[in-house]
Formats: C-alpha cells, structure tokens, sequence
C-alpha cells in the first residue's frame, strides 16, 4: 500500500469520525509521540552507560547485582514503555476501545516484576515481598479471566459467524 492510499484511507476514516473521536485519536497519537521519543532517549541512555561502563571501567562486572539490578531495571522500564505504546497503537487503529483491560493489566504485571529484579533483597523486609508477590499472583489470575473470557467470546463469534451445513435433500 502506497503512502498516497494510507493518507486517503485515514482521511476517509477521520471523516466519519465524531468530533470527540477525533479529539481521543489526536491525544492518542500525540502520546504515542511522546512515548516513542522516551524510548529513543532511554535506551540511547543505557547504551552509552554500558558502552562507557565497559570501555572506560575495567572492573564493568554485570553478574554483579547491584549493576545487573540497574541494567535489567533499565531494560524492563523500556519494554513496559513498548509495551504502553503499542497498546495506544492498538487504540488508535481503533481496533479495540480506550479501555483494555489485558493490556494493563500486563503492564502493571510487568512494572511489578521489575521492581521484584530491582528491589534489594538486604533492606526489604518481609511484608513488602509477601505483598509483591501477593499482587503478582493477583494480576495473574485476573490475566487469566480475562484472557479465557476473551477466547470464550472469539469461540462465540466464530460459532456465530459460521455458515450452517447444508440441509439434506429427501
């Protein structure tokens, strides 16, 4: 498809758009902007902290915990930045309405486990891991709703959307 043909079919689109899908798909779009430009700079931030750590330090050691928490910290928040992003794409190609439940979900998901790769083990205390790992467990089952929910309703349309074996004749 064409760069001409891709602008006709979004002005096609726009137009049978309200005026408040409009102003949703606008800040849709311009989160995403910003999103993609906090990607860019975050990891363009961690390449230069591994590239000057590993060229300039001779003691860079990443089994190290302490620089393993800050490298794979750093990595987790990206991904949950592409991961952010990717949903408005989502939204914004208006496949899906504003709300969806999976995704943040996932994220949220994601944003605990990295604080679980983060979190130093010598100076928290029970009670707080007990509660991570409550709420991981947590977000997991309703992940887990959701997602079967989800499948139940695609079994129901396709299930609807199937033509009907013909009659037979006699």
């Amino acid at each position: 498809m064409s760069l001409r043909e891709v602008f006709a079919a979004a002005r096609a689109e726009w137009t049978l758009m309200t005026f408040y899908q409009r102003f949703e798909h606008l800040v849709i779009l311009v989160l995403t902007g910003l999103i993609a430009i906090v990607v860019v700079f975050a990891v363009w931030n961690l390449t230069l902290k591994i590239l000057i750590s590993i060229l300039l330090t001779s003691s860079f050691d990443p089994t190290d915990y302490s620089i393993f928490q800050a490298i794979f910290g750093t990595i987790l928040t990206v991904i949950i930045a592409l991961e952010f992003k990717r949903s408005l794409l989502v939204v914004a190609e208006r496949r899906e309405g504003v709300v969806q439940v999976r995704t943040v979900i996932l994220i949220a998901l994601l944003a605990i486990v990295r604080k679980m790769i983060i979190i130093d083990l010598a100076s928290t205390d029970a009670t707080h891991l007990f509660a991570l790992a409550v709420s991981i467990l947590a977000l997991g089952g309703v992940y887990w709703l959701v997602r079967d929910q989800d499948r139940r309703e695609d079994i129901y349309q396709r299930e609807r959307n199937r033509p009907l074996p013909p009659r037979a004749q006699g």
